[in-house]
């Protein structure tokens, strides 16, 4: 099947399938897999135009709200930390988006400029959950006895199904101002500053703007090793902030196709929907299966999809 506007041929059944499998494992740690459905459009497809950032911000759209709807389901959504990620990565994405087309139409250094963000985020990660090596915890209290719980209940003594809302107690958010925010999770207490969230979104939100993901697949790394926030309470937030900011990505892209006629800046809509497709299988999946996975090994999966990208991308630049 061709595509016109990603000028590529590609077999209608691979964008969902891979689609499916990157979302379903990338889910559980609170990112949509745009981040790595990028380098498989670039790299593998050869869709290396402008409007690939637009596309995967497509994907985003008809993806995530399955996994937003899992995570809420399970009482497990943060709401103020939603409202604050939005509000500082949606006027940071439109910033994003405006470079990205005027300064970096260059598939050669916007691979490098993603390699540079990827490696940082990546080493940061590792350099967290290696600290467990040096007689440093680093998986939340809450995080334990989460996923106690879920043993218990695997091994028949919860008191409720699987379907059971009580087996997931509700987050309850015990402050929300404009100097903090805090909430509760499994009877830990964990604070953070407001304006902190906000300008890390906001330049988050450039950052995301410019590779085409919404900002999720960066914010959510941070909040897990920089605010130590259980992965099991911000990946709800942080897929909702990237759904949000990837609607005003991809309007973005729409409206300012016509001032760049000799440029691909619109997306594939075509090829967006079908990568939506699966993603949005994929997310449900994996937002439902999280649980059942220790939060370490969530995070040593995003460490190293993050580092081999990245590394991938610094590859492709110097060949």
């Amino acid at each position: 099947m061709f595509f016109p506007t990603a000028g590529i041929e590609v077999a209608f059944w691979i964008p969902p399938l891979v689609a499916f499998v990157i979302s379903f494992f990338t889910s559980m740690g609170g990112v949509s897999g745009a981040f790595l459905l990028l380098p498989f459009q670039m790299s593998f497809l050869g869709y290396t135009h402008p409007s690939v950032s637009a596309t995967n911000q497509l994907y985003n759209i008809v993806a995530i709200p399955s996994g937003v709807y899992r995570y809420w389901k399970e009482g497990r959504m943060v709401w103020p930390l939603t409202l604050v990620v939005i509000s500082g990565t949606l006027p940071g994405v439109l910033i994003g988006a405006f470079v990205r087309v005027s300064w970096l139409p260059d598939p050669k250094n916007f691979k490098l400029f993603a390699a540079a963000v990827l490696l940082y985020i990546g080493a940061r990660m590792v350099l967290e959950l290696l600290k467990k090596n040096q007689g440093r915890p680093n998986q939340n209290d809450s995080e334990k006895r989460f996923q106690d719980m879920v043993r218990r209940h695997l091994e028949g003594s919860g008191k409720t199904g699987s379907k059971g809302k009580d087996l997931f107690p509700a987050i309850k958010v015990t402050h929300f101002n404009l100097k903090r925010l805090g909430y509760t999770f499994y009877d830990e207490t964990f604070d953070v500053p407001f304006w902190g969230i906000f300008s890390l979104s906001f330049i988050v939100g450039i950052v995301g703007g410019i590779y085409g993901i919404g900002g999720g697949a960066i914010i959510a790394p941070f909040f897990v090793t920089f605010y130590r926030l259980p992965v099991y309470t911000v990946a709800g937030a942080a897929l909702m902030g990237t759904f949000v900011t990837s609607i005003a990505g991809v309007v973005f892209y729409q409206a300012i196709a016509p001032l760049y006629p000799n440029m691909s800046i619109a997306p594939d809509w075509f090829l967006g929907l079908l990568f939506g497709m699966g993603g949005m299988a994929g997310m449900y999946l994996g937002a439902r299966c999280q649980k059942f996975v220790p939060a370490k090994a969530i995070k040593w999966m995003l460490a190293v999809i993050i580092i081999f990208t990245a590394a991938k991308y610094v590859l492709d630049f110097f060949r």
